[in-house]
């Protein structure tokens, strides 16, 4: 089997309800995500993707809702409404999750990889995602 990766990177607010430690207040990442992609067969000219169409489609994806933005939990009402109060260039990304990069990492496979590459043969089966240099996550098929 061949794998496609592409490299992505961003930068987000967030902050981990219900965390034990300092977490739980509201900080940022620099992040990277590793997107694995595989299909049935190489295409015409010897590739699994085209690294472009991944950056466009999911790197595309991640530029309008997450990158430069806060991704907030949906049932964390009192930061919610706080920052509802606060005008942003970007719309708040709101979550049906805690924004760990377990539930990110997660998101961006199940959710938002099969939606951006409909139409291609592609499937993504693992997301790589950084939260510092020496986080890291990984979520797979």
């Amino acid at each position: 089997m061949v794998t496609c990766i592409r490299r992505i990177q961003f930068c987000s607010g967030h902050r981990v309800m219900n965390h034990e430690s300092k977490c739980r207040n509201v900080h940022g990442h620099n992040y990277v995500a590793y997107f694995h992609a595989v299909a049935p067969q190489l295409d015409s000219i010897g590739r699994v993707i085209d690294f472009s169409v991944l950056k466009d489609r999911l790197g595309g994806w991640i530029d309008k809702h997450w990158d430069h933005a806060f991704i907030i939990n949906a049932l964390d009402f009192t930061l919610l409404n706080a920052l509802n109060c606060i005008e942003h260039e970007k719309p708040l990304f709101v979550a049906p999750f805690n924004p760990t990069a377990e539930e990110m990492a997660r998101h961006l496979l199940y959710e938002i990889a099969p939606i951006e590459l409909k139409g291609t043969e592609v499937t993504i089966v693992k997301v790589v995602l950084w939260e510092t240099e020496n986080c890291f996550v990984e979520v797979s098929l």
